[in-house]
């Protein structure tokens, strides 16, 4: 799992830019013997096959991340940027990038405009952090807008943040992007131990990665109608007024999407606790999944997500192996337990085995008497 992370972060896939590690991806999924179909755009889909084909089941993860693009070419020679997905300016100060432009690559480094103490002195303490006061300051011998133009960089062209992982003796992986390459890691790390423990799974289970979740497009083109039961997997936020578990999963209840199955996560937490795989429950309230997007798409499925530990999502973010092995945990025993419910086989059914959530009656008084 540790060198499947190495790998991912180090290979650049800000959303609309993602054929490199599609392809990396598919290299291990071959030396997996794992089958896998592609997208007209990339997004994979791979089967563990099952006694059962139909219906099915999904995991889904995101090889797509966070980057930015060339909005324009100033005269001073320097690149006025604007984000690729949803994430703070004030995480982009500072960090270093590379210009992907159609005839090469040029590093540089994102800056605020007032980035020297020594000339603005109290000004750059003052200066709000927003999109429109950043600009990257390019690694060329460039002074003007005609400079760029001349190494053949222009408006459109994707920028890559560097990742620069860095893997410590506890266990933490500090790292941009581990949103959600960790996840990821987690999942064929999963794959590998189904295909290795040669586990007979009781149902047909794709493992779908898609290309761009950062930009809310997710999981809705990569379904198909006999999958009945998705997880998605994604990062869980470490941060006050949170209940994630920094060393194990989370099985998130609710995000801004609304609520997840009641059956399907509850049947997530059994497990969990039937394996002993550390684990918490939250709730997200800026934050939406893979699962949102398949739903919105108009998939009738049951969705649940389980997360990683996160801290300090979309920016300089760090996880600890510990919750990517419960991750991986809980993802093989997932796959290797049965359907949730028959009656998921068909799209539509009667009413007498459609099932029924245990909770209380509204006229139910103090003492469990109607």
């Amino acid at each position: 799992m540790t060198d499947v992370l190495h790998q991912l972060l180090t290979t650049p896939s800000p959303s609309g830019m993602t054929d490199a590690i599609v392809n990396l991806v598919c290299g291990m999924l071959d030396d997996l013997g794992i089958e896998y179909e592609l997208t007209r755009r990339g997004a994979i889909r791979a089967t563990l096959p099952g006694v059962s084909k139909a219906p099915d089941r999904a995991i889904v993860a995101h090889l797509d991340t966070l980057g930015a693009m060339v909005k324009n070419l100033k005269s001073n020679g320097r690149c006025e940027v604007v984000p690729i997905g949803h994430w703070s300016a004030r995480f982009a100060e500072g960090a270093r990038v590379t210009i992907h432009s159609e005839l090469g690559q040029h590093h540089g480094t994102i800056l605020p405009l007032k980035a020297s103490g020594h000339t603005y002195n109290k000004e750059i303490d003052t200066q709000p952090s927003d999109w429109s006061n950043l600009e990257i300051r390019v690694d060329r011998r460039i002074h003007s807008k005609q400079d760029l133009i001349d190494h053949s960089i222009n408006i459109g062209d994707t920028v890559v943040v560097h990742a620069n992982p860095v893997f410590s003796d506890d266990g933490f992986v500090c790292s941009r992007h581990l949103d959600d390459k960790a996840g990821v890691a987690a999942l064929l790390t999963a794959a590998k131990a189904i295909v290795d423990g040669k586990f007979k799974l009781p149902l047909e289970c794709h493992i779908l990665l898609t290309i761009s979740e950062e930009v809310g497009v997710g999981a809705s083109h990569v379904l198909h109608g006999d999958v009945a039961e998705m997880v998605s997997i994604d990062n869980g936020t470490i941060a006050p007024g949170q209940n994630t578990c920094e060393y194990g999963a989370t099985i998130s209840m609710q995000d801004m999407a609304g609520p997840f199955d009641w059956h399907l996560t509850r049947k997530l937490l059994t497990l969990a606790k039937a394996f002993q795989v550390e684990h918490s429950r939250d709730v997200f309230k800026f934050y939406r999944s893979d699962a949102a997007a398949a739903l919105e798409a108009g998939n009738d499925i049951r969705t649940a997500l389980v997360c990683f530990a996160c801290d300090a999502s979309h920016g300089w973010e760090r996880t600890n192996l510990a919750s990517l092995e419960s991750v991986a945990d809980l993802m093989v025993a997932y796959m290797r337990s049965p359907i949730l419910f028959e009656r998921d086989e068909m799209a539509l059914g009667p009413k007498e085995d459609f099932p029924v959530a245990v909770v209380a009656s509204e006229t139910e008084d103090a003492y469990g008497e109607d």
